[in-house]
């Protein structure tokens, strides 16, 4: 359920370009000038390591931008139905509690993938494969949820910001504003939905990308850059 409502609001992004400050970002991302016209962007396989600026601004989008205002909102709305959990009431109070609870996991597990890359000097940005084929495409956006790029050279290995934010999130969670009755396990159970919600992410990245201006393509400006094919050396 979690999953696929999430690919309802990934698909809704793929198709509904940004205007105003989007132009803006993408005028000032400073990784590519020229992008074409068509649905799909030529991809660069040159690995070109994000600024300091750009990833700043990733963050910004991925922790506060419409993305997970809109995926919150959502959820929030469905567990209001569900009546989940049933300490939080109903009426807009319970709706309240349920969107400030989901919008703050979702920002704690961003903050958490960013700093812990930043400690690890490690590139978390999605980039969008320049293999061809379904199954290949698939496969890389899989992996990349638990992978990321390393040194100059952008070669890829695991991730271990990746794997432990999804859990930093709803960890924080249940010990910080959900019932007493909820537990770690109860905390490991909605982590595997976030990670799954990663996976989500990066198939709509890879599969449903719509053009430089479009919401999808803001949430990570340097995912015009495609990556090497699976096995090559960046």
């Amino acid at each position: 359920m979690k999953l696929c409502r999430m690919m309802l609001v990934l698909l809704t992004a793929a198709i509904w370009p940004l205007r105003g400050s989007a132009q803006t970002l993408a005028n000032s991302a400073g990784s590519s000038t020229a992008v074409a016209t068509t649905t799909t962007a030529k991809l660069e396989l040159v690995y070109i390591r994000p600024t300091g600026t750009i990833k700043l601004r990733n963050y910004l989008f991925d922790a506060f931008g419409p993305y997970p205002f809109s995926v919150s909102a959502i959820d929030a709305g469905i567990n209001q139905e569900e009546n989940s959990p049933p300490e939080w009431k109903q009426g807009a109070e319970g709706y309240s509690r349920r969107f400030a609870s989901d919008f703050g996991t979702s920002a704690i597990s961003t903050t958490t993938r960013y700093a812990l890359a930043q400690v690890f000097r490690e590139d978390t940005l999605y980039y969008r494969c320049a293999c061809k084929g379904v199954f290949p495409r698939f496969g890389h956006a899989v992996i990349s949820t638990f992978t990321g790029r390393h040194g100059d050279d952008g070669h890829r290995a695991f991730s271990f910001p990746a794997l432990v934010a999804p859990y930093a999130g709803t960890m924080t969670a249940v010990y910080g504003w959900y019932p007493r009755r909820y537990d770690a396990m109860d905390g490991f159970r909605m982590g595997n939905y976030s990670l799954l919600g990663y996976v989500a992410e990066n198939l709509a990245l890879e599969f449903l990308y719509s053009g430089p201006h479009s919401m999808l393509s803001r949430m990570h400006l340097n995912n015009r850059h495609g990556a090497l094919d699976p096995g090559s050396t960046p």
